[in-house]
């Protein structure tokens, strides 16, 4: 099995309504809208399908993207059964994809999928993001502690997020990374500084600082 090498916490898909909330036209995806994402989200990643399964996925596409500049937010099946089928291949699909999550991370769908830190101190392996959440203070160092390295198109290497970079050109990933490492340990202190010695201790199950190459 695979484990996702590009990945980063929060939405993968945009937002949509839930089961008996009125639609917002232009602003979120219906259910069937938001169910028929996740489906085309694990494709995307490397889900394959059966033959069979292929048309069925052309099929909601037709009836939910009719064309490329449709207003989302306003789509739904229009047969109850068929509706119920595409809501338990998306779970089928979040099933495939949380077998993939990063450790220490875990896929939740509500209004959106998204990856989220476990908040569980125990585990084997703790996300920064999740030390960073559960001591609920301001920590300066926060924020490159958690960023990933990534490679640029011109070659340089570039800690950040899914979004923005915090730090770089570096000319090397080794050097990008060590400056993450180097935020996570000012990130231990401050911890340290704000009285969280228990969520600071768990600095030896941190994961490696992710690297996309």
């Amino acid at each position: 099995m695979t484990v996702l090498t590009r990945w980063h916490v929060g939405p993968w898909t945009t937002r949509g309504t839930r089961p008996g909330e009125p639609f917002e036209p232009g602003r979120k995806r219906t259910p069937d809208e938001l169910n028929f994402d996740v489906v085309g989200l694990a494709r995307i990643l490397g889900r394959r399908l059966s033959g069979r399964d292929e048309l069925q996925v052309r099929l909601w596409q037709n009836e939910l993207r009719p064309t490329h500049t449709r207003l989302v937010g306003v789509h739904t099946l229009a047969d109850p059964s068929n509706a119920r089928l595409l809501e338990d291949t998306a779970q089928q699909a979040l099933a495939w994809l949380a077998e993939r999550a990063p450790d220490g991370y875990e896929f939740v769908l509500t209004d959106a999928l998204e990856l989220r830190p476990l908040l569980d101190l125990d585990a084997e392996v703790v996300a920064v993001e999740a030390v960073v959440e559960l001591a609920g203070v301001d920590l300066p160092a926060s924020r490159l502690a958690t960023a990933h390295v990534r490679r640029a198109a011109s070659g340089d290497w570039y800690a950040g997020d899914a979004v923005c970079n915090w730090s770089g050109p570096h000319e090397s990933a080794d050097a990008a990374a060590a400056v993450v490492q180097a935020a996570r340990t000012e990130l231990i202190d401050q911890l340290r500084a704000a009285g969280r010695d228990d969520l600071a201790a768990t600095s030896a199950r941190w994961p490696d600082v992710p690297i996309e190459r």
